[in-house]
């Protein structure tokens, strides 16, 4: 829960609101272990803005009454002719809100892309992009105890050549492979930088025209000549924004139609170089436009001039005085909720499934994984996914974009990232509740999840092949959730209860034994034991980790869901197939394609059956459920919820929902049990997930 507060509110307000939240929660019976959040105005988070369907730019709510009282005012007056001093200074937010950087303090590397090759920009150029040109950005740094990290880019000039863009995608790839795929590699196109790109950069120009061979050769073929900035040219270039992220800065055309009252300008003429400020632009643009003058020529003598004290030197350079604009130009500002997407590939077509109320452990490292911000396009590598792979995810990115552009108003430009499992940056863990103990465990997703419930890191690194593929992880996965499963326990685990002084030594044997049934490499290569033999070792292994894990389940089991598991098929003859379910909330959204669309979303559940090998496995076909009660006795909802401080033990957790009593399940999900259960089980779960019984 939220609480948004305006920031000029009076204290007694503030200090009611706390009071009409406790309340709140006690009249609408939500649990006490409610979080609820206080965000001012200006203050607003990310979490806080996505779950509205747009929010507006920052300097709409970053301003006070009085400040705006006070605008008023000086803009009447200034129609009278009286000069105001002090004018507001309201075209940037007063509390903009910083996304999460890299690291300072790192090596920033920049090359131009010049024909089959790349060519190293002087350090003193970094940070100057021409519209027709393409290049590679390498930055280097650490990242808390880690040694190094690498943020790899290539950007895109709006005026390049479809061989440049190739060439600089080509030679982004050679890097990524040379650092044995941990950077995070992105692409990104001229005007859709996004904020840690641009913080690298202090400042970033963006200049026209272009100075590689394959941008001249192109604009030698038409004729017009190349248009590209000089040091001895005339030039016109906007500042606007002035934060470390948003700095940005554009050459326009040299014309006075270009200028704006809202902004400052830096205008080159030959040797001369101007300064001009805007009446309602900011001290930080001004300080901003002076450090961008001696950026793009260095000692050289600048003239700083007011709106309305230009001289004919400064008109004459533009082509005379013309009229221009006082307003700010509109911003398209659009926050939405980030959507996570496992996908698998069935004839070349893409099929998606969303991952509703997401977290870190949804990401399997046998997956790739679409993180879609609406700002940014996240495909997440896991590290065993196998190495061809790999080599794809750029292509399902970009065949991701070109559908969402159709149904989320999706720019065809937005920023695209491949992302490695355990080289996640901080700007893609901001999404989560991000452990990172989590992600430097080594092995498949199996040996990850005991390494975790045992406190233990696991030493194999094993990769999907032959001997640990679909069919082994799906195994073993299964295995370990009748575990976790009280009704499904084998009656031998029951013989010999664990006493305390045996749980170290009795876990040791559970986990050895699972090692040894799942792991065929440590096996004697002499000697094939039969499959009777394996079924039996692996029923022992099961029972020796049911009977040690029975005193010790908790709610935190359940991140075990049959959802993030791959179910081998029971049936004969059909061990190389794997169920596939593909759901989506009504209430997404996310639309459906047409059939005929080579990549669609679905809406309604759909079970398909798909080769086993590469992409998203979704085991849980949709079922009927009855109404039967699981058991006669009930608890209540704050008992019974995944994070209860205070869980119910011994129970199916994954049915917490019929635990509850008819009052107050009607009072949590709105209709009865028996409405609830005739609902398709996708549906079903959706809501359980809704209201945390999941």
């Amino acid at each position: 829960m939220f609480v948004w507060v305006g920031r000029v509110t009076q204290l007694e307000d503030r200090k009611a609101t706390t009071k009409a939240v406790e309340e709140f929660i006690i009249s609408q019976k939500r649990p006490k272990t409610t979080r609820v959040t206080q965000v001012i105005q200006g203050y607003e988070s990310h979490a806080f803005k996505s779950k509205f369907e747009s929010w507006p730019a920052g300097n709409v709510t970053g301003s006070s009454g009085a400040e705006d009282g006070r605008g008023k005012v000086a803009a009447l007056l200034k129609q009278q002719g009286v000069d105001v001093k002090g004018a507001p200074k309201s075209s940037t937010p007063v509390n903009e809100e910083v996304p999460p950087l890299l690291e300072g303090g790192g090596k920033l590397e920049v090359w131009c892309v010049n024909g089959n090759a790349k060519t190293a920009l002087p350090k003193q150029d970094n940070g100057k992009f021409y519209s027709g040109d393409c290049y590679i950005i390498l930055y280097t740094y650490h990242s808390g105890d880690k040694k190094e990290e690498y943020y790899l880019n290539y950007w895109i000039g709006k005026d390049s050549t479809a061989d440049d863009q190739l060439m600089a995608l080509e030679l982004a790839n050679t890097m990524w492979n040379s650092l044995k795929g941990r950077p995070v590699l992105g692409r990104i196109y001229q005007g859709k930088e996004p904020p840690q790109f641009v913080a690298l950069f202090q400042p970033m120009v963006i200049l026209k025209g272009g100075i590689s061979s394959g941008y001249k050769k192109i604009a030698d073929e038409k004729g017009v000549g190349s248009g590209t900035y000089s040091a001895e040219g005339i030039a016109l270039i906007r500042v606007s924004g002035t934060a470390i992220h948003s700095n940005k800065t554009l050459q326009v055309e040299a014309l006075a139609t270009s200028l704006s009252s809202t902004d400052c300008f830096v205008l080159q003429s030959g040797n001369a170089m101007y300064t001009w400020h805007g009446n309602s632009s900011t001290y930080e643009q001004q300080q901003w436009a002076a450090k961008v003058a001696e950026f793009l020529k260095p000692g050289v003598a600048v003239k700083h001039c007011k709106e309305g004290t230009e001289s004919s030197a400064f008109w004459f350079a533009l082509d005379g005085k013309q009229s221009y604009t006082n307003k700010n130009p509109a911003q398209d500002v659009i926050v939405r909720e980030p959507h996570l997407y496992a996908f698998s590939s069935k004839k070349g077509r893409l099929e998606v499934t969303e991952i509703f109320n997401f977290s870190q452990d949804d990401m399997l490292t046998e997956d790739m994984m679409i993180l879609d911000t609406h700002g940014e396009v996240f495909i997440w590598v896991g590290q065993c996914v196998e190495s061809k792979e790999k080599l794809k995810a750029f292509d399902i990115g970009q065949k991701y974009i070109e559908h969402a552009m159709s149904i989320e108003d999706l720019s065809p430009y937005v920023p695209l990232y491949k992302v490695s499992e355990g080289n996640e940056p901080s700007f893609f863990k901001t999404y989560f509740s991000w452990d990172n103990t989590k992600s430097v465990v080594h092995g498949n997703s199996f040996q990850k999840k005991l390494s975790l419930l045992f406190g233990l890191r696991s030493e194999s690194t094993s990769k999907s092949s032959a001997n640990g593929g679909p069919t082994q992880r799906a195994s073993a996965l299964a295995a370990l959730s009748s575990a976790f499963n009280p009704s499904s326990q084998p009656k031998q685990a029951n013989d010999r209860p664990a006493s305390s002084g045996d749980g170290p030594t009795q876990r040791a044997s559970a986990l050895a034994a699972l090692s040894n049934a799942f792991n065929p490499s440590s096996k004697p290569k002499t000697a094939l034991p039969s499959r009777s033999g394996q079924g039996s070792q692996r029923a022992a292994a099961v029972a020796a980790l049911s009977s040690v894990l029975t005193a010790e389940q908790s709610g935190s089991t359940d991140n075990l869901r049959a959802s993030k598991t791959s179910m081998p098929s029971t049936t004969a003859g059909k061990t190389d197939t794997e169920v596939v379910v593909i759901s989506q909330s009504e209430t997404s959204p996310r639309s459906e394609a047409g059939e005929s669309s080579e990549f669609r979303t679905e809406k309604d559940a759909v079970v398909e059956e798909v080769p086993s090998a590469g992409g998203r496995v979704e085991p849980e076909a949709p079922q009927e459920q009855t109404t039967e009660h699981v058991g006669e006795a009930t608890f209540s909802y704050d008992r019974l919820i995944s994070k209860s401080t205070d869980p119910i033990r011994g129970i199916d957790y994954k049915r917490r929902e019929a635990y509850l009593s008819d009052s107050e399940f009607q009072t949590v999900f709105g209709i009865s049990k028996d409405a609830f259960y005739r609902q398709p089980g996708w549906k079903q779960e959706l809501q359980k997930r809704k209201a945390g019984l999941f």
